[in-house]
């Protein structure tokens, strides 16, 4: 039985995985590990505990793997539907922090502006988790690390890992995490599609801190050679439907098939889903051998509850005294 997390979590907050450390993402996969070999252990951590998920966008796994992994750690989740009123249409962003605050242990907030989840960080004296903005999605980089770890093992140091496709929001979580664990990372984009510059220049950071390579480029060939896990997304993400035919002009070239894996070091493939057969993916990827996208999906469970289990474990500083920590992101 173990139902105490006895160290303290330098963060209160999951906003994004930029001021995360490597060892701050290692032990977070660590305990994601522990929990998903032994579930019984810590069914009883977070006894009592109520989940907030405030959802704009529409989700499969985000909300149903926080509302039954608060579930498998003893606690409860209250679902907000704002996929048809924006968050501040109704009531102010810090006037709902302050509610939700006085009900729940967390707040889980999957938004179309960045902003608004940083808002409610900013004002809210219980830990806030972003389940997915247009900045950024540190959950899913999350699972993506935690999937690579059982396949490879603690020691990712020198693997190839290349993103295909559009900079978006998991791109910048990707770019965030995984040059933190050793590996040297390629993003391949059509030209104006690149990622964010300051989140690349985050990035540019960390991978030259730890010894890796960070590359960009708009030639797939090039960036397939040698990668161990290809990574892709949709071409045009929720918000962007109104894009969807000129994205696909665009990213024709950048479709991962089986000629581009086949220049690869055997490499895994990689989605966050849902995926679109026959667009960023060819059914034959994403169902063949190398692909690891469901059990990346299945450790979006295990990953988000090594999340609340560590933030939960510290008291978040109030807002309001001098001594809490800025929740301010600079990507």
């Amino acid at each position: 039985m173990n139902d105490s997390i006895p160290t303290p979590f330098p963060h209160h907050d999951l906003l994004s995985l930029a001021s995360w450390s490597g060892e701050d993402i290692r032990r977070t996969l660590e305990l994601a590990r522990t929990m998903k070999a032994d579930p019984a252990a810590h069914k009883n951590l977070l006894a009592g505990k109520r989940l907030a998920l405030i959802f704009e966008k529409d989700s499969l796994r985000t909300r149903f793997t926080f509302d039954l992994g608060i579930q498998d750690l003893g606690g409860s989740a209250v679902y907000l539907d704002h996929r048809h009123e924006r968050l501040g249409a109704r009531e102010s962003v810090p006037d709902m922090a302050k509610n939700l605050e006085r009900w729940v242990d967390v707040i889980v907030a999957r938004t179309y502006r960045h902003r608004h989840v940083s808002e409610l960080a900013k004002h809210a004296r219980v830990p806030v988790i972003n389940g997915l903005s247009d900045l950024l999605h540190p959950c899913q980089a999350l699972a993506d690390m935690l999937t690579l770890s059982e396949k490879w093992g603690d020691d990712m140091a020198g693997k190839k890992f290349v993103y295909m496709g559009d900079g978006n929001n998991t791109c910048h979580s990707l770019l965030h995490a995984a040059p933190k664990l050793g590996m040297h990372m390629t993003v391949c984009t059509p030209e104006g599609y690149e990622p964010n510059f300051k989140v690349m220049e985050t990035a540019r950071a960390a991978a030259a801190k730890n010894g890796v390579t960070l590359e960009h480029t708009s030639n797939p060939q090039e960036a397939a050679d040698g990668a161990h896990a290809v990574y892709t997304d949709v071409w045009a993400s929720m918000g962007q439907e109104d894009e969807t035919e000129e994205r696909a002009a665009v990213f024709h070239e950048f479709q991962v098939n089986e000629t581009l894996m086949n220049l690869t070091n055997n490499a895994y493939f990689m989605h966050c889903l849902p995926a679109h057969r026959g667009q960023e993916v060819t059914a034959g990827v994403l169902e063949g051998p190398n692909s690891i996208v469901f059990d990346i999906a299945e450790n979006r469970l295990h990953a988000q509850k090594a999340v609340l289990a560590l933030l939960l474990c510290t008291p978040k500083p109030d807002p309001s005294s001098t001594q809490a920590t800025s929740t301010v992101i600079n990507a």
